[in-house]
């Protein structure tokens, strides 16, 4: 079977409940100094950061409801007085737009991906998992922690890696995955990084 289909029949929704408790347990270690400090995605500031996946998940859950045909949806999260707290609800409220029936069959519009056309839920939620996953990897080596994703959410994220399109249109700057660096070594983790762009070396300046 290949990738895609492989992606297109799976149930992606108990990883993604896992990818977000993973996220949010490193975002409860940030402090309001943090805020500012520079993340490895160079447009983005750790608050810029929190603030787009919070923005992401509110897109996500308004695409499960059959919304989010406007990149207005994408682009109005808040994280208020409290990140952590803005991340862990707009987790919530993305989980219990997946867990309705019929999800995984619906066409969710992803603005941000494509313009125009829509995506089958089954993979649409995958790339709500590799976001995740990999912002966790972001968050993680921004305050200088470890970034430790259970084996299953790498080899998941991996399959959805190998379906990201790997072009300057959709590797420009302020997009959420940079250009592709070698991805040969042995360690599955390192191997995730390099395909979205990231280098694991990275360290605060």
């Amino acid at each position: 079977m290949d990738v895609l289909t492989d992606l297109l029949t799976s149930d992606f929704r108990d990883l993604d409940r896992r990818a977000l408790d993973f996220f949010a347990s490193l975002t409860a270690k940030i402090g309001p100094a943090d805020l500012a400090r520079p993340t490895p995605c160079p447009d983005w500031t750790l608050y810029g950061l929190l603030r787009h996946q919070v923005s992401q998940d509110i897109g996500f859950a308004a695409a499960a409801r059959g919304e989010g045909g406007t990149l207005a949806e994408w682009r109005g999260g808040s994280l208020g007085d409290d990140p952590h707290a803005a991340v862990v609800a707009s987790g919530r409220l993305v989980t219990e737009a997946f867990a309705d029936d019929g999800v995984l069959t619906r066409e969710f519009a992803l603005p941000e991906v494509r313009d125009g056309g829509a995506f089958p839920g089954a993979l649409a939620i995958t790339f709500h998992v590799v976001d995740l996953v990999v912002h966790a990897w972001d968050v993680a080596a921004t305050l200088g922690l470890p970034w430790e994703p259970d084996a299953d959410l790498v080899e998941a994220s991996l399959k959805v890696a190998q379906i990201v399109p790997d072009d300057p249109e959709s590797r420009r700057p302020g997009e959420s995955f940079g250009p592709s660096l070698p991805a040969d070594g042995p360690d599955l983790r390192e191997r995730l990084l390099r395909m979205l762009g990231r280098d694991p070396h990275w360290r605060p300046a």
